[in-house]
């Protein structure tokens, strides 16, 4: 089905020249039962926008399951939208998701709630048992982002420190013990301890492993079919209980997908195995591969901290997706689909301040268009036209990115407003959808692809213009405002970076030999 879907996606869904007809005529697509999930701030404000512009003139949604998933609406529900809302997901089978807000005790107080409601997340992923959190780069044909090919990741979606619980203690002894579920077996102590500080965190949590199979099958399928090098990360050279994980994953490799990735090619750099990466070493790997094409599989906390280093290599978490992915009873998939950014408070203060904003809602569009091809993939009645919407409303929205029509963080401060930039993909939507043709990929020239400027590195932050300039004009010597030839060479000379021939290459060696010599204390 994976395969299917993805193939769906790349192609329009199959179109037919039927579609010129349906919609000449003005008819809406008839989208499939989906549940729509809101949350709120500058996500939600966007979103909103979106479906106002983009959905509701091609769309008819009265199939879909919505849910206010604000505070204040689970306050003033005592919570029980959150229940409906995983009712309806576990039901229909393919969810989206506005990112929502786990308030604090200070927003507590902000919007007059009842109770810190927690994070959505938990009930969530048990109401759909949850397997895998997918979480891959999103890119944009023509624009250099930071990974060059996609980046896959599977996050364990149960078990570990989100699960856990815990009590604050003062000095005495902790017993750990399982009771098993057949009351005639004797108990087992799992760990005893002295606590012996005043105050002590003592924290319980496990690591279920029955789903890991499940886990490894949507992660290998993925991986073989983009073309992937999978990777399994833990670090079970210290947290022993982190082996079994290592071990199913390599079981359901080495047993039905080795021979086919070594058939495609892609095991040629792991010595034909599948490789194991301590999570150190997967963290420094995530900066060195620049080049992408690799995915990795890990435990819930180290999928959720490593994926945040791979959204800030890859420019920002707007250029990546979060994909719960989740088993029904009878077999088939539940997906959950959401941006893997927050609410963007700070955008939405501004925005409520009558400000100028500039919010890049890439992440949460992947998302939608995600979820409407999967509920179209579950009931397939109106699949073609579904597709053909979806594959227009993501070539529009790279396109305008790949033209310099897109939001701040990416065109710099020419870029547009979010407004702007939903007015401007609903431009090139209302063209493109009255051709009657079906969406064609965007295939780049053989040339460069377009590199975002080096201001919007967080490096540059730190650097003084004043100075910078100062620096140019010295070796601009004619005030032409560019630099000659000569004036490059006086500028490298002076900063000794100029290349030598090898007999100065040698010289320099020697002299710094000389240098060292007479440095060095005896």
């Amino acid at each position: 089905m994976l395969g299917a879907l993805r193939s769906a996606a790349r192609h329009g869904g199959g179109c037919h020249l039927k579609w010129a007809r349906t919609f000449a005529s003005g008819k809406k697509i008839v989208a499939p039962p989906m549940t729509y999930i809101s949350g709120e701030e500058m996500s939600w404000y966007t979103m909103r926008l979106i479906r106002e512009k983009w959905v509701e003139p091609w769309i008819d949604t009265m199939q879909w399951e919505n849910f206010d998933l604000s505070c204040k609406n689970r306050d003033e529900t005592g919570d029980q939208v959150l229940h409906d809302a995983v009712a309806s997901g576990a039901k229909i089978g393919a969810i989206f998701k506005e990112p929502t807000i786990t308030p604090t005790a200070d927003q507590v107080k902000e919007m007059g709630l009842s109770r810190a409601w927690g994070s959505p997340n938990g009930a969530m992923r048990r109401g759909w048992n949850g397997i895998t959190i997918s979480r891959d780069t999103i890119h944009i044909p023509g624009v250099k982002l930071g990974f060059d090919k996609p980046v896959f990741f599977e996050r364990h979606a149960v078990g570990g420190e989100y699960g856990a619980g815990w009590k604050s203690v003062g000095k005495g002894r902790v017993l750990t013990t399982f009771f098993p579920e057949d009351v005639k077996e004797k108990p087992v102590i799992i760990d005893g301890r002295e606590v012996k500080d005043s105050e002590n965190a003592v924290v319980v949590y496990d690591n279920p492993l029955d789903n890991v199979e499940d886990l490894a099958h949507i992660f290998f399928s993925r991986c073989l079919e983009a073309g992937i090098v999978p990777y399994v990360v833990t670090k079970k050279t210290v947290f022993k209980w982190q082996e079994g994980f290592w071990q199913k994953m390599k079981k359901v490799f080495d047993a039905e997908y080795k021979e086919k990735f070594a058939a495609a090619g892609l095991l040629k750099n792991t010595g034909g195995e599948l490789q194991h990466l301590i999570s150190d070493a997967a963290t420094m790997q995530i900066i060195r591969w620049t080049g992408g094409g690799f995915g990795m599989a890990c435990h819930n906390y180290d999928g959720d901290m490593l994926t945040d280093e791979v959204a800030q290599v890859h420019r920002s978490p707007g250029f990546i997706t979060s994909n719960l992915i989740g088993k029904s009873d009878d077999g088939t998939l539940i997906k959950e689909f959401e941006a893997s950014h927050g609410t963007v408070a700070d955008l939405y203060k501004a925005h409520m301040r009558g400000e100028e904003t500039s919010m890049n809602p890439l992440g949460m569009v992947v998302a939608l268009l995600g979820a409407m091809e999967h509920a179209a993939a579950l009931q397939p009645a109106h699949k073609d036209e579904v597709f053909r919407w979806t594959g227009h409303v993501r070539e529009a929205v790279y396109a305008a990115f790949r033209e310099g029509r897109g939001t701040r963080d990416l065109c710099g401060p020419t870029g547009l407003t979010t407004e702007q930039f939903v007015d401007t993909v609903l431009s090139d939507l209302k063209a493109r959808m009255a051709s009657g043709e079906c969406a064609s990929v965007y295939t780049p020239p053989q040339v460069e692809a377009i590199a975002p400027s080096r201001k919007l590195s967080w490096q540059y932050e730190k650097v003084d213009e004043t100075a910078m300039k100062k620096f140019f004009e010295k070796y601009d010597v004619d005030s032409s405002g560019e630099i000659t030839f000569d004036e490059f060479v006086d500028m490298t000379l002076e900063l000794g970076i100029a290349p030598l021939k090898k007999e100065g290459t040698a010289l320099k060696e020697k002299r710094a030999e000389i240098k060292a010599s007479i440095e060095t204390p005896i």
